[in-house]
């Protein structure tokens, strides 16, 4: 027994020094984890909303409803795929299966722990939302291969929504790049890896990276079709949006694949502005790396939780203004404090004047915003 977990060893070692075994060994944990935290975040955030909405969660398959994951996925393989007679059958099938390929492609150069990266490229960044970019492609072929009028103008409002919002999103992690000097998300971590007494170096704790992390984290939110920008798959309004003519397993893989984006634009988050990988305190960096990293995600998770739960939609007319006339020009007027808050002298004036300059121009572009109608403040009547 022990000469057979000797060779054992002995077999894994020679494996994980090959460049195969290597690639394997970094890939295989990135296609069996994050699909569970997919499992168990849908459980979470159905127990969650149904506390905040004062009613049940899953309570029926399992103990307190612990298996109501895996009762869904036996549902969604056992369930009819019904196809549309006039849909194209081959874009049809292959639009779910594209989004997920998509989704999972992010996750290449994503930096979980030290030594948990499957591809270090040395522009990182511009390979994050070139492949996440495929989910747009994915999304107008399910619309319009599904031959039916509520899918396609649920893929109309989605592109619309993505390719407006995607810009921000890009630009408002620019201001991470410009201060790492790198479009490696490896390398950007590591900048911010260092510590002043016990605070880190991380780049939310500065003026420029709070607010870009803010508008991070809304375009994100609108990237990932959540809740309050979840309006290409509005049930009151066209039922299902682009993925309405989806049945069993291919509508799975479309539910898979909107929450394997949302867990990788989090984790972009985390890299870009909370410090990646790196422990929140100097005292604290006895703890595995990847335990804060997934610590992280989960606090990110439960905030977007907490947003469905709370804010209601926008309307069509709400969503696109918020993301030009607002959006749009803080990330601009955020840059130019990221390039500024490199050339002055540091000290209190510098955070001071950047930070009187953001708050400046979110007065003035909220009021804007507001005057022209694009958002109002809401009364909320409650009944006795």
């Amino acid at each position: 027994m022990s000469n057979f977990i000797l060779q054992l060893l002995t077999w894994i070692h020679a494996l994980a020094a090959s460049t195969i075994g290597h690639a394997l060994l970094m890939v295989v944990p990135v296609l069996v984890v994050f699909p569970m935290l997919f499992a168990v975040t849908t459980l979470l955030e159905r127990k969650g909303l149904g506390r905040m909405q004062n009613r049940y969660g899953p309570n029926r398959a399992g103990p307190w409803g612990l298996l109501q994951p895996m009762a869904d996925g036996i549902k969604a393989l056992t369930k009819e795929d019904v196809v549309p007679a006039a849909a194209d059958r081959w874009v049809h099938f292959c639009a779910p299966v594209l989004m997920v390929l998509s989704a999972f492609l992010v996750y290449a150069v994503v930096p979980v722990s030290r030594t948990w990266v499957v591809a270090p490229l040395r522009a990182g960044v511009l390979y994050f939302f070139a492949a996440g970019s495929l989910m747009e492609i994915a999304v107008f072929m399910a619309g319009w291969s599904s031959r039916s009028q509520y899918s396609l103008l649920g893929a109309m409002r989605a592109l619309a929504q993505m390719i407006s919002y995607e810009i921000p999103l890009v630009l408002s992690a620019v201001v991470a790049v410009m201060a790492a000097g790198s479009l490696s998300m490896v390398e950007i971590v590591r900048r911010q890896a260092g510590y002043t007494g016990v605070w880190p170096h991380w780049f939310v704790l500065t003026p420029w990276g709070l607010v870009g992390f803010a508008l991070f984290l809304i375009a994100a939110t609108a990237e990932s079709n959540r809740s309050p920008f979840d309006l290409p798959e509005g049930e009151s309004e066209i039922i299902a949006g682009y993925y309405i003519e989806y049945s069993g397993f291919k509508f799975a893989m479309f539910f898979l694949a909107e929450y394997l984006g949302m867990f990788a634009i989090s984790a972009m988050g985390i890299t870009l502005f909370l410090g990646g990988w790196s422990a929140p305190f100097a005292f604290l960096t006895w703890i595995p790396s990847w335990i804060w990293f997934f610590a992280k995600l989960l606090a990110l998770i439960a905030g977007f939780i907490w947003i469905r739960g709370t804010l209601p939609r926008l309307r069509m007319d709400q969503l696109m203004r918020f993301a030009w006339e607002f959006l749009l020009p803080m990330t601009l007027c955020n840059l130019f404090v990221a390039g500024a808050w490199k050339f002055l002298p540091p000290g209190v004036l510098r955070w001071l004047g950047c930070a009187l300059v953001l708050l400046a121009a979110y007065w003035l572009l909220g009021r804007r915003l507001e005057q022209r109608g694009g958002l109002a403040r809401r009364t909320y009547r409650f009944a006795e």
